[in-house]
């Protein structure tokens, strides 16, 4: 491990977050996504359906992916030449959907494009995340990775600006500055939708480009005969002594639960704000703006009171301000809050769920941030990016269950707010229990 590592270093990887985040911010969350459902598959149930099967066979795919090739770096050594093999999925994957034209006979070779790019950029994290050790001592990891995520909030947040202002159309064929999308692309044939694949992957190409200059990579080990057949049998014996080893299993069946309800709370929000509050896209956008900033702010913030506090503390406080979110949310309608009856038209629902959205991006930013600093703390260097792929595979491996939950529970109580609410509450919960068995080197 380096003992001092330069700033340059350290920047370097921030940059990789830089130049990451715009695939979950410009396809995932806000653009690409409701373009397909909405415009490229047949209808929308069809959409909705592929793109939840796609989901699905790829989130299998890293998750089976990502454990094993852990192992194999970390008994091979360096990590860029993964990192590259995955920014070319990336590159690749994100291009590929300038092809995604409005009412497609068949959209498969889309969804594969989609898939390819969501695997490098899912698998690449696991690389990146196993050099963090080696840019600082353990207690300066937290103050690392919160600047890390947070910069690359920052990244996702100007992609969204520049998104918005020059390329998405919104309404009337305009963007939002009321002129014509950049480059003569044409609304009418998906255009503004379609180049935020290849726009991404330009981005991306860009600003990876520090991190492959700046960051020192980990030296190689002598390669021996059978250096997979190791890696995998490193990975089995590491799996089977979770058992004896409380504090490491723990954490991982808390994240699994905790970012579980996160990712439901992330990809309901918008469909609460839809269905029960009547916001349309403008308001949307700008809820995601307020949401992505805060995400920068206190990511950054956050990596410093991970240091003072340690990563646990800081991960704790993040689930509980995320539960009370959740009661907010529960207890806000259009017309009461809390019971309360509200004068007709009143915008304090819309400003209790822009504050809701605020939060989620503070917490919920720097909740992920500490998640890496407390997984440091829980293995040896020379196996972290195998307790990486863990990590990423526990994240990965209960991913239906929000979903599930907020389904049955919406037709038990015929509410969006309680259906979407009450079952995240109960993730976070059962995240933050497990999470009294988890140690640190701060107890």
């Amino acid at each position: 491990m380096a003992t001092v590592p330069s700033k340059k270093s350290v920047w370097g990887w921030f940059f990789y977050d830089w130049a990451a985040q715009p695939y979950h911010t410009l396809l995932i969350t806000f653009f690409f996504a409701p373009y397909f459902t909405d415009f490229v598959a047949l209808d929308k149930e069809t959409g909705t359906a592929y793109w939840s099967l796609m989901l699905t066979l790829t989130g299998i795919t890293i998750a089976i992916a990502a454990p094993i090739l852990g192992a194999i770096s970390d008994t091979t050594g360096p990590r860029k030449p993964w990192i590259f093999v995955f920014s070319l999925f990336y590159i690749i994957g994100a291009t590929g959907l300038w092809f995604a034209l409005p009412q497609m006979e068949t959209v498969f070779w889309v969804l594969v494009s989609f898939a390819i790019g969501l695997v490098g950029v899912e698998l690449s994290q696991i690389f990146v995340n196993g050099i963090l050790p080696t840019l600082g001592a353990k207690d300066d990891l937290g103050r690392i990775s919160g600047s890390g995520w947070a910069f690359g909030y920052l990244g996702g947040f100007f992609a969204l600006i520049l998104a918005i202002l020059f390329v998405v159309v919104l309404s009337e064929g305009k963007t939002i500055t009321g002129m014509d999308p950049i480059l003569g692309l044409d609304p009418a044939l998906g255009e503004d939708k379609r180049a935020l694949g290849p726009l991404t992957a330009l981005w991306y190409f860009i600003f990876i480009l520090p991190f492959f200059f700046w960051v020192p990579d980990v030296v190689r080990r002598k390669r021996a005969a059978g250096a997979v057949g190791q890696a995998l049998k490193g990975l089995w014996n590491t799996v089977r002594s979770l058992p004896e080893r409380r504090s490491f299993a723990m954490y991982l069946g808390s994240s699994m639960f905790y970012r579980d309800a996160l990712n439901g709370l992330y990809s309901f929000g918008g469909i609460y704000a839809t269905g029960v509050l009547g916001w349309e896209i403008g308001q949307l956008g700008v809820y995601g703006i307020v949401s992505i900033a805060a995400g920068a702010l206190f990511c950054w913030l956050g990596g410093y009171l991970d240091k003072w506090m340690g990563p646990k503390f800081v991960v704790v406080l993040s689930i509980s301000i995320l539960i009370g979110v959740c009661v907010l949310i529960a207890g806000t309608g259009r017309e009461s809050v809390f019971g309360v009856q509200l004068a007709a038209g009143s915008s304090l629902p819309d400003i209790l769920f822009m504050i809701c959205g605020a939060s989620i991006g503070a917490a919920g930013g720097t909740i992920q941030a500490a998640s890496r600093t407390l997984l440091v703390h829980q293995v040896k260097d020379d196996r972290l990016t195998e307790a990486f792929g863990l990590y990423a595979l526990s994240g990965r491996a209960t991913t239906f269950i929000a979903p599930m939950l907020i389904g049955i529970c919406v037709l038990a109580t015929g509410s969006q707010r309680f259906g979407i609410s009450l079952p995240i509450i109960l993730l976070f919960g059962i995240g933050l229990i497990m999470l009294k068995w988890v140690e640190t080197s701060k107890e």
